[in-house]
């Protein structure tokens, strides 16, 4: 059974596009509704996107996922905190070549979106293929001494 430890890196990619869609909504609602109250709630929604963006993508929350073990069909997930658990996954999932998002069910229910820049190429393709197939690759002993 081959196993495979990913520790994720801040996306500033990821960041930005966060915080863009978030300033984008507030200048719809500041357009739409611009009296004190259309201001105010189109601050909260800046807000909303710079706590989104420091705890989703630049992974600074104590609540951020910071590494993926993935061992057979499970995976376990270790926070920023340092708190570790396995995770029970929902069945539907997104993979794609800029991006993978896993569903958590269990012990809490959240959705890991993971970026083609938070880890190396290698590591990516790895979470990519075991997000489809729930299996690894392999690579034959001759393969590893070469």
């Amino acid at each position: 059974m081959s196993a495979a430890r990913l520790e994720l890196q801040p996306s500033w990619k990821l960041a930005a596009a966060i915080s863009a869609a978030h300033v984008v909504a507030a200048l719809s609602v500041a357009v739409v509704l611009p009296s004190w109250s259309g201001y105010l709630l189109a601050a909260a929604l800046v807000a909303l996107g710079g706590a989104a963006a420091w705890s989703r993508a630049l992974l600074r929350s104590s609540t951020s996922v910071r590494a993926l073990e993935i061992a057979g069909e499970a995976l376990t997930i270790e926070l920023a905190s340092g708190e570790r658990f396995e995770a029970k996954l929902a069945e539907h999932r997104h993979v794609s070549r800029l991006m993978v998002t896993l569903s958590v069910v269990r012990p809490l229910r959240r959705t890991i979106l993971v970026t083609r820049d938070m880890l190396s190429g290698d590591l990516f393709r790895r979470l990519r293929i075991w997000a489809l197939w729930r299996r690894l690759p392999g690579v034959a002993e001759k393969q590893l001494a070469a």
